[in-house]
């Protein structure tokens, strides 16, 4: 699935059936209300989302203006039609999407909402693509297919009886912030969601995020979302497998496959057990299918079919291709869990050596009443403070307010005592300088973006020069009218004296100069003009607004790189010219709010099974391999609140230790990662382990061979595969309990 565009404005979405055909042969693509039909033929989609500008940097993304919607799909369709790329002409497109989640907000746009809605839909239908449109989270969508989105869709219905149940977005995880825990939906509540949707009927699932990536450059919505986009999907932000939930999933879908034409064309017939239990048969001909779904939160179920007892845990949903034996269960893991490991750089390479340059501030000494100055000459002003994105217009993260006030003196007010500058702003972040002295800096936290900064400032006579960095993380992303949330200053800005006398210098004159100094210098390129000014002595250590820079030998391998950047403060990173994101690694997750253990069992969200309480929100930074040279490579660092460089290192991301979990009957596969091999086994016990991967414990039964089995299976070797039975590792010594092997090995 591609996506381009966002919430809020006309998007263009396809789906693609790469998996299908292999050769370009048209053909047609249809839908009943059971499944989407291509030539004919009810099929089961399984996709995922993956965002280009995330994964491949050399794409492109369009932007989608309000007005100009109809010239911007339309340049989509015609793109995609000129490339041959629909499923009528032979290409891998089988559906279409038109606007994303509108009617979330319709209901903020009255009569209007319901006219903009029919104009896409016609507008949609002109381009005549001979395939299916479809418009999520829209409930009054006339001829298109409507779909949900979200972490379940399994009590979703749509509205046109003839269109099938279709899931454009089921949310594998959530996204980091800054500020915030690490989100973690854990494999066996994905599993379960997925598993339900299809029994109740679903036919096409979408994944989002299946990858997340990178939001690299500025390109991370917002407010406060940062440049990581894991998702903690089923491949992780650098292309690994997510182990557990990439296998997990994978096993779901084979056996999903293996009933389509079972789950789209059999007749359909449900038993309620009660307290959230069911079972649903799809019977084709003889041939059927089941499901046992166990929605109970707490309580595991044994239920009694066709005068078999079958065991269902709680929440969770067992499947049986043919209803005489599970093949999968939701809640019961049986594929490796990787634990991903850093590993610095090779050790015969000596420590990054960097230089430094100051961010370019001599203007703040004297007000720029004038554009005679080289910096100046694209600044604008005006008697009002001005919202930060229309003076941007997006191009940087940093707006500069200016102003100036005279002092008498004599004045009773003003002339004698410190007074208090005070600046409401609808952030993110503010710098305040008065007559070139910085005088304190603010950010707002999270999901909490306006504050108001107050601080005790001694003026001299005559002219007092005022200025004001603001700085965006990131812009409004969702919800009705979002447009029209201000960012910046919004004042008022006011002088505060004795007797709570006070001067507003909202209306004064105002500067505005869009970015940094070293933002339109382009300090971060390698031919920057101006190079030989970087400096090599006296490395500034915690100061602000400070350019870095340094050199490093691309690490051996092919494993994904990241920067550590623990040590520092707030900035942006490029690699060779290429912004690698914002970084912030000194913005801590709160302490509480995380938990030792994780419950999978009820509904997920974003503040259930929390991780990294108390940590860096974001500590490593994804640095692709295509960004990289054979040999030199540049990094360059604008730290905004002040750290050290000299604790930043280039690290690889592999897997570390690959810890197995399966059931009696299941076959378990190990795989170290890059080349690596097994070099140890730390833990086996086949029989009632208990605990988690780099926890386990042996429980009160277990082959006493599971140890040596392991390891004359495993060590030395890049992958093995074991099947779990007392066949292979001998009596267990169990009675009357699921067997099951854990195992950990060092990589």
């Amino acid at each position: 699935m591609v996506g381009v565009g966002s919430g809020g404005s006309l998007l263009v979405l396809v789906i693609t059936a790469f998996c299908f055909f292999s050769s370009l042969v048209a053909f047609e693509v249809t839908y009943d209300n059971r499944a989407i039909k291509i030539d004919g033929e009810r099929k089961i989609i399984l996709s995922g989302s993956i965002h280009y500008p995330r994964s491949t940097p050399e794409v492109q993304i369009f932007v989608a203006v309000q007005n100009e919607m109809k010239n911007f799909t339309t340049l989509i369709v015609d793109m995609i039609k000129r490339e041959n790329l629909l499923a009528s002409q032979g290409g891998p497109i089988i559906l279409t999407q038109i606007e994303n989640e509108y009617g979330l907000v319709s209901s903020s746009y009255g009569d209007e909402a319901k006219s903009y809605v029919n104009w896409s839909i016609s507008l949609a239908k002109s381009f005549n693509v001979s395939v299916p449109w479809v418009m999520c989270q829209e409930w009054d969508a006339p001829e298109v297919l409507d779909t949900c989105n979200g972490w379940y869709c399994d009590q979703f219905y749509p509205k046109n009886p003839n269109a099938p149940k279709g899931w454009t977005e089921n949310w594998t995880g959530w996204f980091n912030e800054w500020g915030g825990a690490n989100p973690l939906r854990t494999a066996e509540d994905l599993a379960f969601a997925v598993a339900r949707f299809f029994q109740y009927g679903g036919t096409l699932n979408n994944y989002y995020m299946y990858h997340g990536g990178t939001n690299f450059g500025r390109t991370a919505g917002g407010p406060y979302i940062a440049t990581t986009y894991d998702y903690n999907s089923p491949l992780d932000e650098y292309g690994n497998p997510n182990q557990p939930k990439w296998g997990h999933l994978k096993q779901l879908h084979l056996v999903l496959q293996s009933i389509e034409k079972i789950l789209t064309y059999g007749e359909v017939r449900n038993i309620n057990y009660g307290n959230m239990m069911s079972a649903t048969i799809y019977d084709l001909n003889g041939k059927r299918a089941c499901f046992f779904g166990n929605a109970n939160e707490t309580n595991d179920r044994t239920i009694t079919f066709e005068g078999k007892k079958y065991h269902v845990p709680a929440w969770s949903v067992s499947v049986l291709p043919e209803c005489h034996a599970e093949v999968y269960n939701t809640a019961r893991v049986n594929t490796q869990t990787s634990v991903m490991v850093k590993h610095s750089r090779d050790s015969d390479e000596a420590p990054l050596k960097w230089t430094w340059r100051r961010e370019y501030l001599e203007f703040l000494k004297g007000h720029p009443s004038n554009k005679r100055s080289e910096y100046f000459r694209d600044a604008t002003s005006a008697t009002q403070l001005m919202e930060q994105k229309l003076v941007t217009n997006d191009s940087s993260d940093y707006l500069w307010y200016m102003t100036s006030v005279d002092i008498d003196g004599n004045d009773p007010v003003w002339g004698k005592e410190e007074v208090t500058l005070q600046v409401r702003t609808e952030g993110h972040i503010l710098h305040v300088f008065v007559n070139g002295r910085h005088m304190g800096s603010h950010r707002a936290k999270i999901r909490s973006y306006r504050f108001v900064f107050e601080r005790s400032v001694k003026l001299q006579h005559g002219k007092n020069t005022i200025a004001l960095l603001s700085a965006t993380v990131g812009l409004p992303n969702a919800g009705a009218y979002y447009e029209t949330i201000k960012q910046g200053i919004v004042g008022p800005v006011m002088l505060i004296g004795t007797n709570n006398q006070a001067k507003d210098l909202s209306t004064n004159k105002w500067v505005y100069k869009v970015g940094l100094h070293g933002e339109a210098a382009e300090l971060f390129r390698d031919d920057a003009p101006g190079h030989h000014n970087w400096l090599s002595e006296n490395l500034p250590i915690n100061r602000s607004f400070v350019w870095y820079k340094t050199t490093f030998k691309s690490p051996s391998g092919q494993d994904p790189v990241v920067l550590d950047l623990l040590g520092l403060g707030k900035g942006a990173a490029w690699v060779n010219g290429h912004h690698i994101g914002r970084y912030w690694p000194s913005y801590l997750a709160p302490e509480d709010g995380c938990s030792s253990t994780c419950d999978y069992r009820g509904k997920y969200n974003p503040n259930k099974c929390l991780s990294n309480c108390g940590k860096s929100s974001q500590r490593w930074y994804h640095v692709p391999r295509s960004f990289l040279r054979d040999e030199g490579n540049s990094l360059v660092l604008f730290e905004e609140f002040g750290g050290n460089p000299t604790l930043a290192s280039v690290q690889t991301v592999t897997v570390g230790k690959a810890c197995g979990n399966a059931y009696e009957g299941n076959t378990l596969e190990l795989l170290c990662q890059g080349g690596r091999v097994i070099s140890e086994v730390k833990f086996a016990s086949f029989g009632d382990p208990k605990g988690n991967c780099e926890s386990f414990e042996t429980g009160s039964c277990e082959s006493p061979n599971s140890l040596s089995v392991i390891e004359n299976a495993c060590v030395g070797k890049e992958s093995c595969s074991i099947d779990v039975s007392e066949e292979t590792f001998g009596p267990s010594g169990c009675h009357g309990s699921i067997k099951r092997l854990a195992v950990e090995a060092i990589c």
